[in-house]
């Protein structure tokens, strides 16, 4: 399972569409849309500097990009064959879906961490706690995200992958308010059932609010629970085919 982890890992790093896609694009998208309004210190009515939002609003989008985009390297090894070359060595089932899982929260991290960088250019200060508190909630917040990947990789070819990841990602950044608050009416209570949603409430770890209630907690374990147990479903059956 090492052998394989590391394999996965440089396989990430040397992927030019990871790089752009998951840490320079978000990164280029802070500047552009922070740095005209690093002094704002209420974005939209949510009590929250732009530059703190923004920070997490595209983690929230890089990171979604980085574990969904997971499912792009099982669709790929399933079209060269090589997911069935894996069940006849020693690494089973389960250590190859958790290698899976602890390469997406890596590359997630990478993007975390690229945006913190960036948020502290910006003016962004926090203390310890609220960086652990507010990262930690980030983590558990790709859970379905990380479960709906493994789903898409093995139900999806590799030639539509690609838009499907990308307009879901779109989709859920917009509904999830990455790019804006959605505090109010149909889309507020559209956003408040999404899991996107709660990644970028994690936010308000930085105002002293309460970044999840019990919603915010239900509806990223009932996401998560559901999408898990689709991605069981579509591993057994594309294991199963001869």
């Amino acid at each position: 399972m090492t052998t394989y982890i590391r394999y996965e890992l440089a396989r990430v790093l040397r992927n030019r569409r990871f790089v752009v896609l998951s840490l320079g694009f978000p990164l280029a998208l802070y500047y552009l849309i922070a740095g005209p309004n690093r002094n704002e210190a209420d974005l939209g009515g949510s009590g929250i500097s732009a530059p703190l939002y923004l920070m997490v609003g595209l983690a929230a989008f890089g990171t979604m990009n980085a574990v969904i985009s997971g499912g792009a390297r099982i669709a790929f090894d399933r079209s060269l064959g090589w997911t069935r070359q894996l069940r006849l060595t020693p690494l089973s089932p389960r250590s190859y879906l958790a290698t899976k899982l602890l390469v997406a929260y890596l590359t997630a991290l990478m993007t975390i961490a690229v945006l913190a960088v960036a948020g502290t250019t910006l003016g962004v200060r926090l203390s310890a706690q609220s960086w652990a508190e507010m990262v930690a909630l980030l983590l558990v917040g790709l859970l379905p995200f990380a479960a709906l990947g493994i789903v898409l990789g093995h139900v999806l070819t590799v030639d539509s992958l690609g838009p499907a990841v990308g307009g879901l990602t779109a989709l859920l950044s917009i509904l999830g308010g990455v790019w804006f608050p959605i505090d109010n009416g149909f889309l507020h209570a559209v956003a408040q059932g999404l899991p996107s949603y709660w990644l970028v409430q994690a936010s308000h770890v930085a105002s002293g609010g309460r970044p999840w209630g019990a919603l915010g907690w239900f509806v990223t374990i009932t996401w998560t629970i559901v999408l898990g147990a689709l991605a069981a479903w579509a591993y057994r059956r594309d294991t199963q085919r001869v």
